[in-house]
């Protein structure tokens, strides 16, 4: 396993919710990335953790191997990959992501 993806899986399993987005929470800089962080705040998510995927081209690259998924947001809940925008709106909207971001 390369650095990038020791750094991940540490990441992602010692952060209870760690979004990997375009951006900050308070400036995203990409529309997908933005959304993802409204709907954390929809669910009550105050602390969260992210990683901008444009500080380091590594990471960027490398988060996209270590899930298997392509594009950037990538949500992760104890360990677990959630998905991108898409797929957090659609378990928002079901309710199903706020059960799973509350049930920690």
């Amino acid at each position: 396993m390369s650095d990038v993806q020791t750094w991940i899986k540490d990441t992602v399993d010692s952060t209870p919710v760690v979004l990997f987005m375009k951006g900050t929470a308070q400036f995203p800089q990409c529309g997908f990335s933005g959304r993802a962080i409204q709907i954390l705040k929809a669910c009550g998510v105050e602390n969260i953790a992210t990683v901008n995927v444009l500080d380091d081209p590594e990471v960027r690259q490398g988060i996209k191997d270590y899930s298997n998924w392509p594009t950037i947001p990538q949500l992760y809940v104890r360990g677990e990959f959630i998905g991108g925008s898409d797929i957090m709106n659609e378990m928002y909207e079901s309710g199903e992501l706020k059960t799973l971001l509350n049930n920690g």
